[in-house]
């Protein structure tokens, strides 16, 4: 099977994709979160846990995203 990614831009180095008053970029939500109505889901929290769609970054601000498309 294939995996589909995405780039998801304005990722913040923590790494999350939860929107915040507090940054000044523009910021995409978590697919997951969206989803599932919730901002329970992070790409990664410093030794704890990687996202299961987590794929990488890319350069400067870029989380690259496996979560399916419906």
């Amino acid at each position: 099977m294939t995996e589909t990614t995405r780039e998801l831009r304005g990722a913040n180095m923590d790494i999350d994709l939860v929107p915040s008053d507090k940054v000044s970029w523009k910021m995409e939500q978590c697919p997951w979160n969206v989803a599932e109505k919730t901002t329970e889901h992070k790409c990664a929290v410093k030794d704890v846990s990687l996202c299961k769609y987590f794929r990488g970054i890319k350069k400067p601000d870029t989380v690259i995203c496996a979560y399916p498309e419906k």
